[in-house]
């Protein structure tokens, strides 16, 4: 086997070496993880929490060293490492408290046809899921998946992004220090082959989360065996402004939602649509609040380097791209992009099919573009492939608009609140990837739904029997008419609805 060097973003220094898991090494992880699953499932969901409430309270006394890892590793301030580490904690506690009242068998209405039977379902787990975490958020990400299938059930393998492989290995000995004897939470180290062995090692599921190029490579790599994926591949978000927001909060949020963490956030701000009666206004706070901040190592700076390196090159080539296409740079610009820092950048009048609008640029820059109403803000910020997060602030419209926005989430008068609330999901449409991490949703990710029917007394009609008579066929159509052979009528605000001719059925009208 090969090893891994890890080297800090600001410096260049080398932070650790890890060894290389090949094919066999996957593979055997993989078996030993099936062994520990049938163990693991087959506790109760009591057994299971005890066991993620003692690895929780481990995380919960230890977050600064762990934080202090992601620091080495990707280069960000501390007190933002800090700050995602609990909110996986967090995480954790919610999936291991809510497992057993999301996945719990329940009964459910049988109907009229099968009265005779008791119906129920509950939520079981797959078995041995595999994980490929981001290197932005290596904690707080993978433990979406990790933490949840953990809670479901499953033992998991977790290939960490080869830039910050510490992490991992760090969680994954935190929680052997609960469970010493068990491989519940294995690390495979690697860069891409090793993610591609991953992939077909005979796990139940994989759930991924990177760029939507190397997404399409792995659900490839799972279509050879049909093992199902859950993708999270990026977000270009939008930021809506309405006429009668909060502005300065608007314009304090926005700057959050660009600059933090160097901009390297799937659901982190790129492009802001302002109504033409607050713009000049919001672009001044915003302009205020990004020259106030500053990209450096030193102890200081807000902003940390950009954690992988190439991703220097996109940011200029898409602040360049939107300057060339007649934008402005009112703070920023290309002499901004350094060899391992980015300062912040705001751009404007940047056309829609600039790069800067429609590729995600995941540094430190944001467009800020001037609308005349929130019709055509809702038409541009749907005007992409993306489709994770957004956010709108708005006094009177919030929720509206936050309907009308194709994404999978949204934040209403913040940015990327929706993360930090365990119960909803969290996953996107469109190139932003499918299916879903967090709430009850993220549970029944790494479960499958077993449904039963058990009969209580034989059935009056022997429908499913070669007993069955002319009689009973007529007995059975008779009670099919009584039951379902009258439509309820739909009634709209100026009466009764009727069906327009079968080529346009599909419409309603008064």
């Amino acid at each position: 086997m090969t090893d891994l060097t890890v080297l800090a973003p600001a410096t260049g220094e080398v932070v650790g070496t890890h060894e290389v898991a090949d094919a066999a090494a996957v593979e055997a992880a993989v078996a030993r993880a099936r062994e520990t699953a049938v163990w693991w499932g087959g506790l109760d969901h009591a057994g299971r929490r005890q066991v993620l409430e003692q690895w929780k309270a481990v995380l919960a006394r230890r977050m600064p060293q762990l934080a202090d890892v992601v620091h080495e590793e990707t280069g960000k301030p501390h007190g933002d490492a800090l700050l995602k580490v609990a909110l996986a904690v967090d995480h954790l506690g919610w999936a291991a408290r809510n497992a057993e009242r999301t996945l719990r068998r329940r009964r459910v209405g049988s109907g009229l046809l099968a009265a005779n039977q008791a119906a129920s379902v509950e939520y079981l787990p797959l078995g041995v899921i595999g994980v490929i975490g981001p290197w932005n958020y290596p904690v707080f990400t993978p433990m979406g998946s990790i933490g949840y299938a953990l809670a479901a059930g499953n033992a998991v393998v977790f290939k960490p992004s080869e830039l910050t492989p510490g992490c991992g290995r760090w969680l994954a000995d935190s929680l052997r220090e609960v469970v010493p004897d068990r491989d519940l939470l294995q690390v495979v180290v690697g860069y891409g082959e090793t993610g591609s062995a991953l992939c077909r090692a005979g796990v139940d599921k994989i759930a991924f989360t990177g760029s939507p190029q190397t997404g399409r490579k792995v659900m490839a790599a799972c279509a050879e065996t049909l093992t199902p994926v859950l993708i999270e591949s990026g977000g270009k978000d939008a930021l809506l402004v309405d006429e009668d927001a909060d502005v300065d909060a608007a314009a304090d949020a926005a700057a959050w939602g660009a600059f933090a963490n160097a901009g390297q956030t799937c659901t982190g701000i790129e492009r802001v649509y302002v109504h033409e009666k607050v713009h000049d206004a919001f672009l001044a706070g915003l302009t205020e609040r990004a020259r106030k901040l500053h990209a450096g190592s030193d102890p200081e700076a807000p902003i940390g380097p950009m954690t992988l390196e190439r991703q220097v090159e996109v940011a200029r080539r898409h602040i360049d791209d939107a300057l060339a296409r007649g934008g402005k740079a009112v703070v920023g610009g290309p002499e901004a992009v350094g060899d391992r820092f980015i300062q912040p950048t705001v751009l404007t009048d940047v056309p829609p099919d600039s790069t800067a609008i429609t590729e995600e640029t995941f540094s430190p820059t944001v467009t800020v573009t001037k609308v005349a109403d929130m019709d055509e803000a809702v038409a541009l910020a749907n005007g992409t492939r993306y489709g994770l997060g957004s956010a709108v602030f708005s006094a009177t419209r919030g929720p509206e608009l936050a309907r009308r926005l194709r994404s999978g989430m949204t934040a209403i008068n913040a940015v990327i609140s929706f993360a930090a609330v365990p119960a909803l999901p969290f996953g996107g449409v469109g190139e932003s990837g499918f299916g879903r991490i967090h709430g009850a949703d993220g549970l029944k990710e790494f479960t499958y739904a077993k449904a039963v029917a058990r009969q209580r007394f034989r059935p009056p009609m022997p429908l499913t029997s070669f007993t069955r008579t002319e009689k009973h066929e007529v007995n059975l159509t008779t009670l099919i008419a009584v039951l379902h052979g009258r439509a309820n009528q739909l009634s709209g605000p100026r009466g009764p609805l009727r069906l327009l001719p079968a080529r346009k059925r599909h419409v309603m009208e008064p």
